[in-house]
């Protein structure tokens, strides 16, 4: 009787046993800072690892007695470079034959952007800086990624090509001018993409937007600069599935030329500053442990 009574109590007993949560053990504390977590004594004051040259390919230079930082006027202030993770270009010290080219990708029914920057030094090396992200409804940039990278030998030729394509002594913004005089309306839906120009002495900014001759203009431009940042990042990659071929917008623009249309400046569209003007004679840049 005794042994019946103790195995109906573990009978009993056994579904409240197999109920009971199995404790999980502790998640592991999630980090800012990408490296092991530091003694907090010291954190403020133990070296970090310094960044690889292809994510600050003009670090560490000093502006000379005549040299002036770049005014830029793209739509990315300072904060918002370093969201992205880079350098802001407000920044850069451009010497010589250097350029940066920028192009910022802003489709109006996604919050997927993406903003890429080539790097042409005076050394003859060329660079590219690729992000893409959630750029809405977060403090930041969510599901940033990205990459920083040595260009292949070859590319700062191309690059250094772009500076005399006519797109960056065209209008800030346009609208496309079938022939008749009068230019199509705003277009409220599709991609925008913010093209920027830095060398020594000045910045120029144009956009192109939605509609597809007005891209076509920037064709070389984007081609170039996109095609740079595929194939390094697969997650970069998947947002461009075409690759970077912007052949139709191309053959867009030249129909309308051929066809006696143009683009006319848009009537609310800021004024481009001055064309870049010479570096100065005789400049002596100032110290600096950048190449």
């Amino acid at each position: 009787m005794v042994r019946l009574t103790a195995t109906l109590l573990t009978l009993l007993a056994a579904p409240a046993l197999a109920q009971s949560p199995t404790p999980s053990p502790p998640a592991a504390p999630v980090l800012d800072w990408p490296w092991p977590a530091p003694d907090p004594k010291t954190w403020w004051d133990d070296k970090r690892p310094v960044p690889e040259e292809a994510a600050d390919p003009l670090g560490g230079r000093r502006l000379g007695r005549s040299e002036r930082l770049p005014a830029v006027a793209n739509g990315y202030d300072p904060l918002l470079y370093r969201l992205w993770g880079l350098q802001p270009l407000q920044n850069q010290i451009l010497r010589g034959e250097e350029m940066i080219v920028e192009v910022a990708v802003r489709p109006s029914t996604s919050a997927r952007q993406t903003l890429v920057r080539a790097t042409v030094r005076r050394d003859g090396k060329a660079f590219v800086q690729a992000r893409a992200g959630l750029g809405c409804c977060e403090p930041g940039i969510a599901r940033r990624v990205g990459f920083d990278v040595e260009a292949p030998a070859g590319t700062a030729e191309k690059l250094l090509a772009l500076r005399a394509d006519p797109l960056w002594s065209s209008p800030r913004e346009v609208r496309v001018d079938e022939g008749s005089g009068a230019a199509d309306v705003l277009c409220v839906e599709g991609t925008s993409y913010d093209l920027t120009l830095a060398m020594p002495g000045g910045v120029r900014t144009v956009r192109r937007a939605c509609d597809t001759a007005e891209i076509g203009q920037a064709a070389d431009v984007l081609e170039t600069v996109l095609g740079l940042a595929l194939g390094h990042e697969p997650r970069i990659d998947v947002i461009y599935p075409g690759g970077a071929s912007f052949a139709s917008a191309r053959a867009a623009y030249r129909s309308l030329l051929a066809g006696g249309g143009r683009l006319r400046a848009a009537p609310d569209a800021r004024p481009q500053p001055p064309a870049f003007p010479p570096p100065p004679a005789g400049e002596e840049p100032g110290p600096s442990s950048a190449p």
